[in-house]
């Protein structure tokens, strides 16, 4: 978890929420910001009123639903302050998706898989990004997942603020225009690593080898989509045709119960290269289960087999990042059901993560505190 002292970091808080408050909620979102992480029990609408010294919840409800303020806009902002401070030339772009457990009237809500309670579930789905470098790790964009039931009924959607012209978008094709906001904001990570939800769409690798974006994607053991020069082959027929020499142990960096060790294979899949670039099938195998992991990768035709095992392995941040924004700075804690609040809530949870995340860095840095009040 971020360990980060708060009083010895105030002015830091100053400098993220002054780039995207205007000027009538920049008192209630810089009060907001510190309820989120002010290690309160609950980070609801009361607690974060009551931490404000405000007798209702009323002026953080406004916050969320009505006051003038710019929510997609403000998500940029807190895109630009994490690449600032963890800029890396290799950083790794991470898409994933993470539930809430909500009520049938939350925009979104549906029967749908919750990574989160581990089962289906009544669940709002958000698509994030983070941005993951030897820095550190934050989330930088989210956008929340309609399900087709709720786009073909506009009447529901109307009710819970959906705007008009939001329409039904998968979500391979949320993570493609996540990722199109952020190369065309000039953010060009050095990699890109999504699980198999999203790698498995050969649509989304082929939209990323045109933008020439290097990637290290998971997919299925039957993924029957891999190309090689004899057609198409399936992910484990590849793997299992290679000669036992050609794996290597390799680390992926240390885990919550040691050094996290599998065995590492990769295939070229693709004759017809690229200039400088190379297309292969990586395989990870657990040691002591046998389980089988594939990611198609695509990047610098010099990359190394164990370069390719870090970036599969830094996929993980992501799932880092929802546990601490979840535990730190209330992801998950919102009492509100619209789509507009929802958006407004979740950035706002993210700015108070980069936030942590930045003084946390500094902190290693040796950069000393400067703390000011407002």
């Amino acid at each position: 978890m971020v360990d980060v002292d708060v009083s010895d970091w105030s002015a830091e808080l100053d400098r993220l929420h002054a780039r995207f408050a205007r000027s009538e909620p920049r008192r209630r979102a810089r009060q907001y910001l510190a309820g989120l992480v002010a290690g309160l029990d609950r980070k609801n609408g009361w607690t974060l009123a009551e931490q404000a010294g405000d007798v209702s919840p009323d002026g953080m409800q406004r916050l969320l639903r009505w006051a003038d303020w710019d929510v997609d806009p403000a998500r940029d902002d807190v895109r630009d302050y994490v690449v600032e401070h963890l800029h890396d030339p290799q950083a790794v772009l991470i898409i994933d998706d993470t539930g809430f457990l909500k009520g049938v009237r939350s925009a979104g809500v549906a029967r749908q898989c919750s990574g989160t309670a581990g089962r289906i579930e009544n669940c709002q789905v958000g698509v994030f990004a983070a941005y993951r470098s030897g820095k550190g790790h934050a989330l930088i964009d989210r956008q929340l997942y309609l399900p087709a039931a709720w786009t073909d009924d506009r009447d529901r959607c109307r009710a819970a603020g959906v705007p008009d012209d939001v329409e039904f978008a998968t979500k391979v094709q949320i993570a493609r225009s996540t990722l199109g906001r952020a190369f065309a904001a000039g953010i060009r990570p050095g990699w890109v690593s999504m699980d198999e939800a999203y790698g498995q769409s050969k649509s989304l690798r082929v939209w990323l080898e045109k933008h020439d974006q290097p990637y290290v994607v998971a997919t299925r053991r039957n993924d029957d989509m891999i190309t090689t020069s004899m057609g198409f082959a399936r992910a484990d027929e590849l793997i299992a045709a290679l000669p036992g020499r050609a794996r290597s142990r390799i680390s992926a960096g240390p885990g919550a119960h040691g050094p996290r060790e599998y065995d590492r294979a990769r295939v070229p899949i693709r004759i017809c290269w690229q200039p400088g670039r190379g297309h292969w099938l990586l395989a990870r195998r657990n040691r002591t289960t046998g389980e089988l992991a594939y990611y198609v990768c695509y990047g610098p035709r010099k990359t190394r087999l164990m370069d390719l095992a870090r970036i599969a392995g830094a996929r993980w941040a992501i799932e880092e990042c929802f546990q601490q924004a979840k535990g730190q700075a209330g992801l998950d804690e919102y009492q509100v059901r619209d789509w507009r609040p929802w958006h407004a809530h979740i950035t706002l949870s993210m700015a108070a993560l980069a936030w942590l995340v930045v003084a946390k860095t500094r902190m290693s840095e040796g950069e000393p505190a400067a703390t000011t009040g407002r």
